[in-house]
């Protein structure tokens, strides 16, 4: 009886899992909208700020170009990691998610640093020695850096489940998720980098 029952709700359970897969990537679309139009937000009001005086103009720190670098090469050991995944091929699926949180922590760790270098610069986020230009740099790092944390814990999660071998070439909706939210945050750092680099 048992095994009649689990057989007959074995399609329901398929059918739950072919509409998740249909409105995962849909969901996730609409989420990335919405973190465009916030940036797109903040990096207008940056520009209205900046036209209206009192602006402080300012090195960004050194160390921003490394933690530039060091997200862009995550992007490219989440490409190994999605490819690897199609093949089958556990070992570089695994490591490509393993290189990719390191480095997505890494980054989080140097943006930190970042942080530091411009409190030494007298630079501040809020007070009585802030300015509107460091308190709009802090707050678009803030904003994208709580979004890596997010970022972050999708790739934990689809390298353990990797790990456990619950992907495969059949089934990788998963990596691909994590991989087009990772991917996306890494371009708009770097958006975010050039647009603070060189509107100043």
């Amino acid at each position: 009886m048992e095994t009649i029952k689990s057989k007959k709700n074995n399609p329901h359970k398929a059918e739950i899992k072919l509409a998740q897969r249909k409105t995962a990537k849909p969901l996730l679309y609409i989420g990335i909208v919405s973190m465009v139009m916030l940036f797109a937000g903040l990096t207008s009001a940056y520009v209205v700020r900046a036209d209206n005086g009192n602006w402080l103009v300012f090195q960004l720190p050194s160390i921003s170009i490394i933690s530039t670098a060091i997200i862009v090469t995550s992007s490219l050991t989440m490409l190994i990691a999605q490819l690897a995944i199609k093949k089958d091929n556990y070992f570089l699926a695994n490591l490509g998610l393993f290189l990719s949180l390191v480095l997505g922590i890494t980054f989080f760790f140097t943006q930190i640093e970042a942080w530091k270098e411009l409190s030494a610069q007298g630079i501040f986020f809020v007070g009585k020695y802030s300015n509107a230009a460091g308190s709009f740099l802090y707050l678009i790092a803030l904003v994208h850096l709580a979004h890596m944390i997010g970022g972050l814990i999708a790739v934990t999660v689809s390298l353990t489940k990797c790990l456990l071998k619950k992907y495969s070439s059949s089934d990788f909706l998963g990596i691909e998720l994590t991989a087009i939210y990772w991917h996306f945050l890494d371009a708009l750092w770097v958006y975010l980098f050039l647009f603070l680099y060189f509107y100043r």
